[in-house]
């Protein structure tokens, strides 16, 4: 007799504290979710001119957030590939340990380029500890119990959603911006005793080799397409054959990417996987959503802080009704799935997603701050219905030896769709702000104040009373940027939400499941 479930390959002492791992798995995605959610309220402050903060120029700050998002979706290939070799666990630890160095070195930065830098090494750890979070669960659970322990996991996104901006609000309100990522260190040494005391290791008896080409082609591209977005929108002006340039470079890099990557005979990313139009259509739209949560999350910060006047602490409690939905609804969305099917569900939520954006479109300088919060409450909720029942779409359609490579592309999806949701919709942001500012600015102001609102309220500040009569257009010109940048957002929902109604069946257990079970179940043993 065994305590596992019959023809189980997990042992039944890791069975029997299952949840305990999850948790402390639970443990190790809040630090890297928690620091981004963090820095999204700390932007504005790093903005300040020193010594309150570093200066930093609009397209600084996304290079701020995108170095830490481009190492981290480039590596998550090769890190995945990595956990399945050399065992989870042991490449879970390596990844905190450099996660934690990297925040400590970003506290003490002294210049937006050292924080950029130390950004990336940030991003190169985080790469290391997402994709084996996912990897672990899957090989600590049965597949029936997978579900619900990935919509926990989920929950878990929600969770460090709600405290990052609070804890960043708190931190900001009572020591330097450095704070921001200091705090990581404790909770990393945290995260490394609970793993070593409880978390078993795994790998993939049949592991594939590292492929170092595709890992470079991968990173250059990243990096070339959203330099050149960045760029056009710091020039307001995506017809500048720099910026051409840079993002055609950067799309020819990875159509590269692509091609070896289907040639090689050890790829980061077996290229197949994507002939399968359901799971193709969930890695997809789960960029999507990043693409939209990460823009929108971008220019609220600006809208809450400098707009509206609210302290980091209060804009942290603001975004409380986002994460708090996240939290509440994404262990449920199963529930809703085994009743609706995954198509209806996911489609729904992606639309309720593209609403809530085109929403942000009503708010003003007056608008009623509950608004604000029932916008971030059911933005929420959609993600919630979107993000879990895709995340297991995607984990169950590779057998369990491969979950390392399975939570790698998810996650990569995520990451990239994060950070093109930052340049794309920052730079739409950017160049209709300068569109709007540029014919209030004085004869003589320097390129640079029609950047960003922040920009040209420092150099308001610097004009005196002269320059208080730039502090209403720059509102003004910022609000109507925002429009602009939450329709674009909107849009770009609701391509995900057709490609769900399109490619993803509305079928139970028995049907989609059912079909591709037989393969998996062979490929698993």
């Amino acid at each position: 007799m065994t305590t596992a479930v019959p023809d189980s390959r997990i042992p039944a002492a890791v069975h029997r504290r299952r949840w305990v791992i999850l948790g402390v798995l639970m443990l190790s995605l809040l630090i890297v979710v928690l620091d981004n959610s963090i820095l999204n309220v700390a932007i504005k402050t790093i903005s300040t001119p020193e010594p309150t903060g570093l200066g930093a120029t609009q397209s600084e700050l996304e290079w701020a957030i995108n170095a830490y998002t481009l190492v981290f979706a480039g590596l998550l290939f090769s890190a995945g590939l990595l956990g399945d070799r050399l065992g989870r666990k042991r490449v879970l630890l390596g990844g905190l340990v450099v996660f934690g160095i990297g925040s400590a070195l970003a506290a003490m930065s002294g210049s937006p380029a050292e924080l950029i830098v130390f950004r990336a090494v940030m991003g190169f750890g985080a790469a290391f500890v997402m994709p084996a979070t996912l990897a672990v669960l899957m090989n600590v659970f049965e597949r029936d119990e997978q579900p619900k322990a990935i919509g926990i996991w989920a929950g878990g996104v929600g969770l460090a959603i709600a405290i990052g901006p609070i804890t960043g609000g708190v931190l900001l309100d009572h020591f330097w911006w450095g704070s921001v990522f200091l705090i990581n260190v404790p909770i990393v040494l945290l995260a490394l005793g609970l793993m070593i005391w409880l978390v078993p290791d795994s790998r993939d008896p049949n592991p594939g080799r590292i492929d170092p080409v595709g890992v470079l082609l991968s990173v250059v591209g990243l990096v070339l397409l959203v330099y050149g977005i960045i760029r056009g929108g710091q020039l307001a002006d995506f017809t500048d054959l720099t910026v051409l340039g840079t993002i055609a470079a950067g799309l020819a890099v990875l159509a590269a990417f692509v091609v070896f990557e289907k040639r090689s005979d050890h790829p980061s990313i077996d290229i197949t996987f994507f002939r399968n139009k359901v799971f193709s259509a969930a890695i997809g739209v789960i960029g999507l959503v990043f693409f939209a949560l990460m823009g929108v999350t971008f220019f609220s910060v600006f809208y809450t802080q400098t707009v509206r006047g609210y302290s980091p602490l209060q804009t942290g409690l603001l975004m409380l009704p986002l994460a708090v939905a996240q939290l509440v609804f994404a262990p449920r969305a199963r529930l809703v799935v085994d009743r609706f099917g995954n198509s209806a569900v996911c489609t729904a939520g992606m639309t309720l997603i593209a609403g809530m954006l085109a929403a942000f479109a009503v708010l003003d300088a007056d608008t009623p701050i509950w608004i604000l919060e029932v916008i971030f409450f059911f933005m929420g909720m959609g993600m919630a219905h979107v993000m879990t029942p895709l995340s297991v779409v995607i984990m169950q359609a590779l057998p369990r030896e491969k979950a390392g490579s399975a939570s790698a592309l998810s996650n990569t999806f995520r990451q990239v769709g994060g950070a093109l949701g930052i340049a794309v919709l920052g730079s739409v942001l950017s160049a209709a702000y300068r569109n709007d500012i540029e014919g209030e600015l004085p004869a003589g102001a320097p390129h640079a104040a029609a950047e960003s609102i922040e920009a040209t309220l420092g150099l308001a500040a610097r004009l005196g009373a002269r320059g208080e009569a730039l502090v209403g257009p720059a509102h003004d010109a910022f609000l109507h940027a925002m429009h602009v940048t939450a329709l674009c957002g909107a849009g770009v929902a609701l391509i995900g939400a057709v490609a769900m109604a399109v490619f993803l069946p509305g079928r139970t257990k028995g049907g989609q499941e059912g079909k591709d079970e037989p393969e998996l179940v062979a490929a698993d043993q």
